[in-house]
């Protein structure tokens, strides 16, 4: 989103995290001074270098500029994309301007990466209407600019193969029925109260599951069924498919907390992965997610057996994976001073690749300009850190947190054998938005 009055709550988060960041890491670099078998003893913390860290961040801040660069300027992340690596060469860029040391990217193996280049879509009849939509990530693109029918054909269980079998050859193909939408009620921003701070303070436990995992029915043979479908549209024909997102208009509203949040479907979509990015890339159906309302009008038309055309087109690309190391983290890093201490490592880190739907404002450019910010704000003030603090901006945390997995896998740990490495013991602590862990963080790979 732009960043404009909406985003300025979570940019002015950002701005007071920065400095939290900060002025915790020097706490950090002060109070954690001795090992568990060593005395209890405090060191004196140097408030004059604390009073500079926030005088330069409450006086001179530049996170609101980072933000509008990485949100504005370069706009979606997505991992594989041009947009993260514009993003990623003005980032570094910045660094080296700061004097950070030590900048460089560390590539994993991604895939195929993948680009859009132009969409628009229309009901051209029986009325004109332009619709508000999005190509899903890694979709293939139209013939051109495209004038077809559209057929209503949801499939939901085997029988409904035989119902459509022959009816969708040079379709448009509408994939699932007609949703309510409802009017906004209550909550529809989250300002927490008693019972919500509360609840937060709280550990989730995690549901008992069944033995082996999963129900009968599950995510994997669902998984099964949809690709099934997906192959029987292509094969009748299809020349592209449309769906308008989810079932529900509820959405977790984050954090683990019980509240749900009401989407806003006012001509807000919610628009995710429609392809692979292994060898298969490319070879599905153009798939396109529309406002619910487009999606319903066209839908209620056909129901009166009105015909309904459109004119689509769809124009995306997709990219070779590098040396097969499509993905990258970025790292840079303020080394240590104390000859015994330096090797010792305080980490910053977020994500800073997004879906490709957004300028990825909220989710996750705060997170990361706090990051980038408090890291400008430490050398501004002239900190010469005990310990080393590394900052690192993973990049595929929206396809599974692959950036920092594949970190802890590189410096801590091996998930699948829990073997540590080296690099492990001198991990001292790990800062993320709002969040400081002491001490060693889990070798789990799940690390934001």
């Amino acid at each position: 989103m732009p960043i404009t009055r909406r985003s300025l709550v979570p940019a002015a988060f950002v701005h007071l995290t920065s400095i939290m960041l900060a002025t915790t890491t020097l706490a950090t670099l002060a109070a954690a001074q001795s090992s568990p078998a060593a005395s209890p003893a405090v060191e004196k913390i140097d408030y004059a270098t604390l009073a500079r860290i926030k005088e330069e961040g409450l006086q001179r801040s530049q996170v609101m500029d980072h933000i509008s660069w990485i949100a504005d300027v370069y706009g979606p992340r997505l991992t594989g994309g041009p947009g993260i690596r514009q993003a990623a060469d003005w980032t570094k860029k910045k660094f080296g301007e700061w004097g950070l040391s030590g900048i460089h990217e560390e590539p994993w193996a991604f895939g195929k990466g993948w680009q859009l280049v132009r969409f628009h879509a229309h009901m051209i009849e029986p009325q004109v209407m332009s619709i508000i939509g999005l190509p899903k990530s890694w979709t293939p693109s139209t013939n051109g600019t495209v004038q077809v029918d559209v057929v209503l054909a949801p499939i939901t269980a085997a029988a409904d193969f035989e119902k459509y079998k022959g009816k969708l050859q040079g379709k448009i193909v509408l994939t699932q029925p007609a949703r309510a939408v409802r009017m906004l009620d209550g909550r529809i921003v989250m300002r927490m109260n008693e019972d919500d701070i509360a609840e937060a303070k709280t550990t989730p436990v995690p549901a008992q599951s069944r033995a082996g995992g999963g129900s009968p029915g599950g995510f994997a043979q669902g998984q099964q069924f949809a690709q099934r479908v997906a192959e029987f549209y292509q094969s009748e024909g299809a020349v592209a498919v449309i769906d308008r997102g989810a079932d529900s208009d509820l959405t977790a509203g984050g954090s683990d907390l019980s509240w749900q949040a009401q989407r806003v479907d006012g001509g807000t979509i919610f628009v995710g992965s429609g392809g692979s990015r292994d060898e298969n890339a490319g070879k599905g159906l153009p798939s396109v997610v529309i406002a619910v309302e487009h999606y319903n009008r066209m839908v209620r038309i056909l129901e009166k057996g009105v015909p309904v055309k459109m004119e689509l087109h769809v124009e995306t690309k997709f990219l070779d994976e590098p040396q097969g190391q499509g993905g990258f983290n970025i790292v840079a890093e303020i080394p240590g001073t104390d000859p015994k201490l330096k090797d010792e490592v305080v980490m910053l880190g977020a994500h800073f690749d997004s879906h490709h739907g957004a300028t990825g404002a909220t989710d996750n450019a705060t997170g990361s300009v706090a990051m980038i910010e408090a890291m400008r704000i430490l050398k501004a003030a002239g900190v010469k850190p005990r310990r080393t603090i590394r900052v690192a901006l993973w990049g595929g945390e929206e396809e599974g947190l692959m950036g920092s997995r594949a970190y802890v896998k590189q410096h801590f740990a091996d998930p699948a054998t829990q073997q540590t490495k080296p690099e492990w013991d001198k991990l001292a602590a790990y800062g993320t938005r709002g969040i400081l862990a002491l001490g060693r963080c889990s070798s789990n790979g799940s690390s934001r």
